[in-house]
Formats: structure tokens, sequence, C-alpha cells
């Protein structure tokens, strides 16, 4: 039975993911931004174990840790909170810039650093749902893509920093997953949304599956999921 913590399974992929491994009994860690939120997911997830958290305020992280237990070992930790703002860069705000690096980035290098020895114990492995945003950016995307970029190189460097301790890091580089975030980036676009036309996030999760279930003799580094025809 493999432990897991898991940002975001309050829904989208996250929560898909959270379905899926309870399903087949493995133990759940999921992060929550308060202790309300915490209460819905175990309402939710029967079972799991809770940690609060705001991923908005990364610096606070420790603190909040410090007065709750943690895994003490972990198989894998898989972040896929993120908050999304479009806008074009004259006229983005640095409030908005602060806030989508803090959560989309920040957070996930200072929750690793965090659950680090866990990870070590167990030789686990670290995934970042990241985003095409991730690779490539179009316009009204830079906030967003800056954050995302920032995730591909702190991942990247994990992947090297951690070799000798065992961990693997996989990064996934979602296209557009029918989600709560991808209905809002329709608001904000002007465009209509319909769940239909994109990915569903149960594949999404089972790439994510396919990653941490792979044998030890390999690694999956990245992996692109695009919606199928």
């Amino acid at each position: 039975m493999a432990t897991h913590l898991i940002t975001g399974a309050g829904s989208g992929i996250g929560a898909a993911l959270a379905d899926r491994l309870a399903e087949r009994g493995d133990d759940l860690w999921l992060l929550a931004r308060d202790a309300g939120r915490a209460a819905q997911l175990r309402e939710r997830f029967p079972g799991a174990q809770t940690l609060a958290g705001d991923l908005a305020d990364p610096a606070r992280l420790s603190w909040a840790f410090s007065h709750q237990s943690t895994p003490a070992r972990l198989d894998s930790l898989i972040h896929v909170a993120g908050v999304v703002e479009l806008g074009a860069v004259a006229e983005t705000p640095v409030a908005t810039w602060q806030q989508q690096l803090a959560v989309n980035a920040i957070a996930p290098a200072e929750l690793t650093r965090l659950l680090i020895h866990a990870l070590r114990i167990s030789r686990g492995q670290v995934v970042f749902v990241n985003s095409g945003a991730g690779l490539r950016v179009s316009p009204e995307w830079g906030s967003y893509a800056a954050s995302k970029f920032a995730v591909r190189a702190i991942a990247d460097a994990l992947r090297e920093e951690e070799r000798a301790n065992g961990i693997r890091v996989t990064t996934v580089y979602p296209g557009r997953t029918a989600t709560p975030m991808q209905e809002k980036v329709h608001q904000q676009e002007g465009a209509d949304y319909d769940a239909s036309r994109w990915i569903d996030p149960a594949s999404v999760a089972t790439t994510i599956l396919a990653a941490l279930d792979l044998p030890r003799d390999a690694e999956l580094t990245e992996v692109t999921v695009r919606p199928g025809v």
C-alpha cells in the first residue's frame, strides 16, 4: 500500500487522481487551504488524512506544518493545485504575477522541501502537473506561463539533485482539460465553454498513474497530453 500527498484534490485532475488512488486502497494525504476545506476533503474521501496550508502564502507553510502531523514516509508527492489569470504583460499588475508565482511555483518548491525527507525514506516520486503553457507562450498568457516555466525549472533541477537519493521526478504537461480552471479561462477569453472538447481529468489521472506505477528500472521524466480527436 503506497502513501501519496496530493494538492488540488478538491476538483478536476486532483479529484480524479484521488478517486483512483483511493479505489485501489492507497493511503491519501490531501492538502487543503484551511481547516474548513480539510473537513470537506475528508468527507469526500473517507479515510484520507489532511494537512492545512495556504499555497498562496508559501512562507507560512513551514509554520503551518509545525502545528500538524505530517507523513513519516511518502511514495509520491503530486502537485496539481494551481491558479490562472490571463492578461497582457503591459496590463498585468504586480499582485497578479506574485499570486501565480506563489501558488504555481514557489509553493510546490517549498512543499517539496518540507516533505523531502519523507520522500527520501521511501525512494519516492514527485509529480508536477504543469501545463502546455509551461512549454510555449501565447498572447495574454505571460504571467501564468512564467509561473509554469518556473515549475519546469524546479522539476528539472530537483530530478538531478535527488537522483542519488532514488527519487523520481515527473512533469506532466496537459493540454486544455475539462476542469473548473478551464471554465474560468474560457470566461476570461470571452469564449463559450464546451467540456466535451477537452481532455477528461480522468485521462490525465491515468497518465499520472502510469508514471507512478512504472517499474523502478525506468523513469518517466516528461509527458505531454493533448486533447484527442
